[in-house]
Formats: structure tokens, sequence, C-alpha cells
């Protein structure tokens, strides 16, 4: 997708947006469960410390489904594989709406991050080959943005549905819309055309290259950083910062906003100097929850501080992933999936850490500095990286891309 003749970037097609719609409807179904725990554990017979199993579970099932998911579905065609997630998707909300058992909804709740890890390995190659080399981080940004725009707008709108009509109200919705979204895309994305038989070798010798590696861990720490900081937001509001417990979700609010804009802007300025941008967003994350730690006794600072941890906190995504794809080179499937693994490892070991760290004498600074040193190393393989980089050729992103509207 090559500039305007005046040297403006182009639109992103269309069926990037139908993909971002799709992870829009992934990024809800991940967290809306928070919301809807108390319902959930009052409905099953469980407790709210269960209930929370819901959540673990998921974040577990990306963890390993969407690289496994990713060999599983190598050699489907993309469009199928993408409309198959979406069915099984739909399938696993329904399975949980009508169940009675905490057990199988558990079981759903694993089925469905199967499906999730799948859309998103296939979308993000779908996404970047559609937009071209020029735009790859722009077009991830996009899909990132679904995701987003699933924490500032899907789950609240989910957790008010499930209180007007009971936690399976937003399952059956979810089932619906993903239904949808499958014959959406059935729509408008083609048929693949023809290409070079995909090797589950290729894809595995790809993760030789180091430069994969050092993305990926990049992904896990600066995500680890900001997620064990955003874990445990509410009570540094509430009793560190002094804000009321009404006005939190105002602030969670602009947090999803902040990371909105802040995957946006990463992405266009991603596809022009991606490595500045990398380093600049890990600095200036360190930089944000570090001043987090001292000043969050202030409710201005707080809010002000927690919105820009989102900004700077999610600008990272769309470069990373899109070197992620690059690196890879003709092998991008394994590496997409892992680029959906490792921020839910960053996430799982992040937010474990800060709730050690809660106990301290630090108590609500602890998860906000454990984010600081989180941060902080991602800048270490991010150096690596541009050092790296400098002295090897980045291999060209995949061929082949379907002519998509």
């Amino acid at each position: 997708m090559p500039p305007t003749p005046d040297g403006r970037p182009r639109k992103l097609p269309f069926v990037v947006l139908v993909l971002s719609a799709g992870t829009f409807l992934m990024g809800t179904t991940e967290f809306v469960i928070a919301g809807l725990l108390p319902e959930i554990a009052d409905d099953l017979n469980v407790s709210v410390s269960q209930a929370g199993l819901l959540i673990t579970t998921f974040a577990a099932g990306m963890i390993v489904g969407a690289p496994a998911m990713a060999v599983a579905t190598l050699h489907l065609p993309r469009r199928s594989t993408l409309i198959l997630a979406l069915v099984v998707f739909a399938l696993g909300h329904l399975v949980a709406a009508l169940s009675s058992s905490f057990a199988l909804v558990l079981a759903a709740r694993v089925v469905t991050a199967l499906a999730t890890g799948t859309f998103w390995c296939v979308a993000a190659i779908v996404a970047t080959n559609a937009a071209g080399p020029a735009a790859t981080s722009r077009a991830l940004g996009m899909l990132l943005g679904g995701l987003t725009v699933a924490t500032v707008a899907g789950v609240p709108l989910g957790a008010w549905l499930g209180q007007l009509s009971g936690w399976r109200g937003p399952f059956w919705v979810l089932a619906a819309l993903s239904a949808g979204a499958a014959a959406v895309i059935g729509r408008y994305i083609p048929a693949d055309e023809r290409r070079e038989a995909p090797s589950v070798r290729a894809e595995f010798a790809a993760l030789r290259d180091a430069r994969v590696w050092l993305t990926l861990s990049s992904m896990t720490l600066l995500m680890g950083g900001v997620l064990a900081t955003y874990t445990y937001i509410s009570p540094l509001l509430t009793e560190r910062a002094g804000i009321s417990a009404e006005a939190v979700p105002m602030v969670l609010t602009a947090y999803g906003l902040g990371a909105l804009l802040g995957t946006t802007v990463g992405g266009r300025l991603g596809d022009r100097r991606p490595l500045a941008t990398l380093l600049t967003a890990a600095a200036t994350t360190t930089l944000v929850l570090l001043l987090l730690t001292w000043l969050s006794t202030s409710p201005v600072a707080a809010i002000v501080l927690v919105t820009l941890m989102g900004m700077t906190g999610f600008a990272a995504n769309p470069a990373l992933g899109a070197l992620a794809l690059r690196f890879a080179g003709s092998a991008p499937t394994l590496a997409s999936g892992l680029s959906g693994a490792a921020p839910n490892v960053g996430i799982a070991i992040g937010s474990w850490t800060a709730g050690i760290a809660l106990t301290f004498p630090l108590e609500q600074a602890g998860p906000p500095l454990v984010g600081t040193v989180a941060a902080a190393l991602t800048l270490v393989p991010l150096t690596a990286l541009a050092l790296t980089r400098a002295t090897r050729p980045v291999a060209p992103p995949p061929t082949n891309p379907p002519r998509l509207p």
C-alpha cells in the first residue's frame, strides 16, 4: 500500500477494520468477566476467588493456544481459519450461557481462548498483508485498537448488560455478534490466492533468529509492567490517591482512551522509525510508572499518570508485532501466534509479582514499582535489537498477500 502522490499514507483496506471488529469481541470476552464475578459465583455456587479462575484459564489458554493453534491450522486457508475461529468462539459462549456447571463454563472459557489465539495470529497476517509493508504497524495498531476499544466500551457495556439481564446476557450477545462477524469476514475476505505451501519446519526455523525472541521478550516485559500496575489500579486510586470508588471507572476510561491514542500514534510512527518508537515508548513508560510510584498520593497526579501509562505503554505494541512478523520472514504464522502469547505471559507474571509486592511496606505503591522495573528491563532486549538490526538485514515481509478491498 504505497503512499499517495503527495506523500500522505493511504487509508488502510476495509478488511483491516473488519478484522479489528473481531479483536474487539475477543478483548471484550477476555475482560468482561471481571465485572461479572460476584454474579457468576453466586449463580454457580462457587467462591469469587474460584470464579476468578475464568480469567486465569483464559490467559493460560492464550499462552498455550495461540502458538499451538497457529501450527495446527497452518495448512488451512486463512479465510476459513478466521471463520472457523469465530464459529468456535460463538459456540463456546453458547455453552457457557446454557451451562449450570462451573466446570463446563471453565472448559468453555478454554475453548474460547483457543479460538481467540487462532483468530489473532491469522488476522495479524491477513491485515498486514492487505496493508502492505509500508503500513504494517498501522494495520496492527488498528487490530490492537479493537482490543483497546473493548476495554473502554465493550467491557463496561458487558458489565451493564450483566446487571440488567444476569451474567449470561453478555455471553448470548457475544455469541450472536461473533456469528455475525464470521459472516462479514466470509463476505469481505476473498479466498486465498495461490501461495507457497506452508511448512511447519520453516515456521520453527524462523524462530532461530534471535531478533524474533528479542522482540517477543520486549512484549512480555513491557506489557507485564503496565498490566502489573493496572491489575491493582483500583486500590492505588482509592486507598493511596484518595479517589472515590465511584470515580474509578472514569479514570479507567481515561486510561483506555490513552491506550487507544497510543496504539494509533504508535502504529503510524512504528512504520517510519520502529526502533526509535520502541525505545521512546519503553523509556517514557518507565518514567511514568516511576512517577506513579512516587506521586500517586496526589489525586490529580494519579489520574494524569494512569492516563499516560495507557498511552505510552500501548504505543509500542504495533511496532513490536510488525517486527516479529518481519523478522520471521516468509514463515510468520508461528511468530504471530507467539506475539499473541507473549503479552499474556507478561500479564500472568506481572500481576502475580505485583500481588506479592502489594503486601510489602510500599503497599499500593508496590505494583507500579514492579511495573517500573519490568518496563526498564524492556530497554535491554530493545537495545540488543537495535545493535543486532544495525548489523543484519531485515527479512522481507511475508509475500503473496491476497488482494483485498
